[in-house]
């Protein structure tokens, strides 16, 4: 059974889901921090504490407002009001956290989503229970059973599995509650007391998890793990331990979520062996002299800081360990010298790779799903993965020997006419560092070259990748062809636009094997093992075609439920804007100008301080905002390193010249035409050379509110009797050279870590040129020569206009790119080619149109009618069948 919440987004939680964080830090008996805020009136500054917790990783965020000095009621419900004002913080679950009935109500009242409640419990007897179990029902709301009963704290095994198994049957059999819903919490107290009755608290409560999860059918089992430590406040390195060793023999027993502060976790392995022998004697109750040695061992440890470790210290330990903990560290300084004296002790050069080599591996696999080691980390323990291996190769072939066996052989592409990577490579090192062999057959690779090759190779899946919306037709054109030609592989689904849902709707139905979404790198190993584990992939199968039906089930209901405006209906409601009163302002120049370094008009070193950071990490799937990122006490200390690494790198690229900056921007006199805008050769209007057509948003919304459409924001045709209001459109494409050919070579030293780095950078480096030449325009065009704008400022775009790009929300038709490239003579003056299906190459380009009116802004077209598809074929003179394939995304029927 899935227990199944939801802030703004989804989260299910099933056994493949892994162990689930609470965020700790928005309670206000537990924070001294938040309890500060709170007190003190200041909410912002708490929901920055909120944020931060969502930031850090936090699947669910736990509010507490129990505080004698202040209206908890109130104080609950302004801030649980002010979360769901915050779409960042509002996407997770919320844990409504209180000892008080009436402040638990108050939030289930205006919680977005389906919330938690932090708890109920039998100490006020079954009657009481039993209300606010089918009040909580009511609300459609999960719940937190504590293990109190009318006796008081369950505080031994027998105990907590009486008081839990009680409560079991009272809510699924009395209160109609589901078992999914149901989250015991065995209560997690504190061990090391001195007190002999505490010394087997850990152990008992680890046992009723798995008493819990054994018998008492889809019910859930949380804790608060800071708890366990509480007799060592102040000793951080201590009880960093002691939770890392608790979580990892409580999530063994089945301990599915809890509430702890991620960034004060401690990776299990790294414990000092000495400490967590200590910490295990304690937690495990082993020995009787378990708590008096970790006190000795505390007072041992100074201040707040770990015991320094010489870096070199590692040096000294076995070859076997050496190599492990490169691989674990990343650290390539040593790996030939150590793979070489590995190869010595071993029969075989392959002993060495089946040996310690992927016993290293093995231990970042772990690490990596169990959430304790990030992207960046994983990709470097590649790299010196692969340059061990590189070293070992001469003399396997030697030997004659071949290479380790691998699990599997995946075959992985970016599908034809989409020449995103980034994403896709990051998967593949994931993979490889699992021990599967991933044949990579790059970008814009057609349906026949995959299958092709998934078949020479005997290969035991497919995983296809796009970034752009026509990827997704040919994603859905590869599943009906596997289907044709008899494949039953599984098809694996990713990318920036692919979602669950389009997966469920779109591609599966054309294909009887497995097909699965993988949402990014952190998930691609646990499904990859499921679908090809002989004895996982009939359930896990099982489990993703019941998930898929009723995705598409939901789809099917959506799409009844959705009333649109007709297009008649939509114009008349179009953006508000009095050109009477307006004068639009004249540009400096009209038609093209070219950036390009032997022009002398633009170097890599004039995008630099335009570079936006936040998104170089989410690549990396490290979420948070630069530079806020590296305060993050789960993951500010791996951004650092990767930013840290990714500026030497750019640092070298810039002085070498390594990659080549080439752009164009344009300016045209041009008016609007009903719902497209017409492009002028001259000021004088005496030809026209282009229409841009755009679309219309259709959904009914509140009175009062536009339906926008792009032409709204050039004045009209019909005021071209007034000369003053001939406006002017503009346009751009902007493109990063040589990061393909760059990254080839970092993959050549056998270093992906920097090959991804060079193509992420490239990508920062093309949209700061956007960026940069957006403001060129804008001064061109007169209103931003004033302009007096940070780097932050820039980032959140707080100027005049806006920069739409085809393909996007406001313009969702790419084949508009073909249009503007065509003013722009993109190709010759930038070297950027379209695709058949108007991706531009390189994938590091930007292009965009730019316009000038104050009110114009971004905007989703959304879904739209039979109505506008038939006007807008009309008016682009092209079969309806065409224009419904590129915009199958945007249509509110199935075609």
């Amino acid at each position: 059974m899935i227990l199944r919440l939801s802030g703004l987004e989804p989260l299910n939680i099933t056994p493949e889901f892994g162990f689930a964080v609470i965020g700790e830090r928005t309670n206000i008996t537990g924070s001294p921090k938040f309890s500060k805020l709170i007190l003190a009136g200041d909410f912002e500054g708490a929901l920055a504490v909120a944020r931060q917790q969502v930031q850090g990783g936090a699947n669910l965020l736990d509010v507490n407002m129990d505080e004698g000095m202040i209206d908890s009621e109130a104080a609950m419900v302004r801030f649980l009001n002010l979360i769901g004002s915050e779409p960042e913080i509002a996407r997770i679950p919320i844990m409504i956290d209180s000892s008080k009935w009436s402040v638990i109500e108050a939030g289930l009242k205006c919680v977005q989503g389906k919330s938690v409640v932090n708890s109920i419990s039998l100490k006020n007897g079954e009657e009481e229970f039993l209300r606010q179990a089918r009040l909580i029902r009511r609300y459609g709301a999960a719940a937190i059973v504590m293990a109190f009963d009318e006796k008081g704290q369950a505080d031994n095994f027998q105990r907590k599995i009486d008081i839990c198994s009680r409560a079991y049957e009272l809510l699924t059999k009395q209160a109609d509650f589901p078992a999914s819903d149901i989250i015991f919490d065995p209560n997690i107290l504190t061990i090391a007391t001195g007190l002999e009755e505490h010394r087997n608290y850990a152990v008992d409560f680890i046992e009723a998890t798995r008493w819990i999860k054994k018998n008492l059918p889809g019910a859930r089992v949380s804790g608060g793990v800071s708890n366990i430590s509480f007799s060592f406040r102040g000793n951080n390195t201590v009880r960093e331990a002691m939770h890392a060793a608790f979580l990892f023999h409580a999530i063994r027993a089945g301990l599915d979520m809890g509430i702890v502060n991620a960034g004060q976790l401690a990776v299990y392995e790294e414990i000092e062996p000495e400490l967590r022998e200590r910490v295990e004697d304690v937690l495990l109750n082993r020995r009787d002299d378990a708590t008096e040695r970790l006190i000795e061992f505390a007072e041992n440890v100074k201040g707040k800081d770990k015991t320094p470790v010489s870096d070199k210290a590692w040096r000294k330990d076995p070859v076997e360990k050496r190599l492990k903990h490169a691989l674990v560290k990343g650290i390539v300084d040593y790996i030939d010298t150590d793979t070489e004296e590995a190869r010595q002790k071993c029969e075989r050069p392959l002993d060495v790779i089946e040996g310690p080599l992927m016993a290293g591996m093995s231990v970042v696999g772990d690490l990596f799903g169990s959430g304790k080691m990030f992207l960046p980390q994983v990709v470097k323990s590649a790299r010196v993965m692969k340059k061990a291996v590189a070293y070992l190769l001469p003399f396997m072939e030697a030997e004659k020997s071949a290479g380790a066996k691998p699990q599997r052989r995946i075959v992985m592409a970016t599908v034809k006419g989409d020449v995103h990577d980034i994403g896709k490579n990051i998967v593949a090192v994931v993979l490889q560092c699992n021990n599967y062999d991933v044949v990579d057959l790059g970008v814009m690779v057609p349906a026949a070259k995959i299958l092709e090759t998934a078949r020479e190779k005997k290969a035991d899946a497919i995983g296809l990748s796009g970034l752009i919306t026509p990827s997704l037709d040919e994603m859905v054109h590869v599943a009906q062809e596997m289907q044709r030609e008899g494949f039953r592989l599984p098809l694996l689904i990713g990318g920036a636009t692919t979602s669950r849902a389009h997966t469920a709707v779109k591609i599966a139905p054309h294909y009887q094997a497995s097909t699965v979404h993988v949402l990014d790198a952190s998930r691609a190993v646990g499904v990859v093992n499921s679908l090809l584990n002989e004895e996982l992939k009939t359930k896990f199968d099982k489990k993703i075609r019941e998930d898929y039906e009723r995705l598409r089930q939901e789809h099917a209901a959506k799409t009844r439920r959705k009333k649109l405006l007709t297009l008649e209906e939509a114009r008349a409601l179009r953006t508000p804007i009095d050109w009477s009163t307006y004068l639009p302002p004249k540009p400096e120049f009209l038609g093209v100008r070219i950036y390009a370094p032997e022009k002398t008009t633009i170097t890599l070193a004039d995008l630099v301080p335009f570079i936006d950071w936040s998104p170089f990490f989410h690549a990396w799937e490290l979420r948070g905002r630069y530079p806020a990122i590296f305060d993050d006490p789960k993951i500010g200390k791996q951004a650092r390193e990767l930013f840290d690494d990714a500026q030497e790198l750019l640092g070298r690229i810039v002085r070498k010249s390594l990659l080549v900056p080439r752009g164009v921007h344009a300016l045209w006199r041009a008016n609007s035409v009903g719902d497209d805008v017409d492009v002028y050769a001259d000021e004088a209007r005496s030809e026209k050379v282009a229409t841009f057509y755009f679309l219309r948003q259709q959904m009914q919304k509140p009175p009062g509110q536009a339906n926008h459409c792009l032409a709204d924001f050039i004045s009209p045709q019909s005021a071209m009797g007034n000369p003053q209001l001939a406006d002017y459109l503009g346009g751009f494409a902007v493109s990063i050279h040589g990061a393909d050919e760059l990254s080839e070579e970092f993959k050549y030293q056998h270093d992906d870590y920097n090959a991804i780095i060079t193509k992420a950078l490239a990508d920062r480096l093309a949209e700061a040129f956007a960026e940069y030449l957006h403001m060129q325009t804008r001064i061109a065009w007169g209103f931003g020569r004033d302009e007096q704008l940070s780097h932050a400022d820039l980032i959140r775009e707080k100027y005049r206009g806006i920069r739409p790009a085809a393909g996007y929300p406001a313009c969702p038709d790419h084949a508009e790119k073909r249009t503007l490239f065509d003013l722009l003579d993109a190709e010759k003056n930038t070297g950027i080619k379209l695709t058949e299906s108007f991706a531009m190459h390189p994938g590091a380009s930007v292009s965009g149109l730019y316009f000038s009116h104050p009110d114009a802004k971004y905007f989703g077209v959304g879904q739209i009618g039979r109505d506008q598809v038939g006007d807008y074929a009309t008016r682009r003179r092209e079969p309806i069948a065409a224009v419904e394939k590129r915009l199958a995304p945007n249509l509110d029927y199935d075609i």
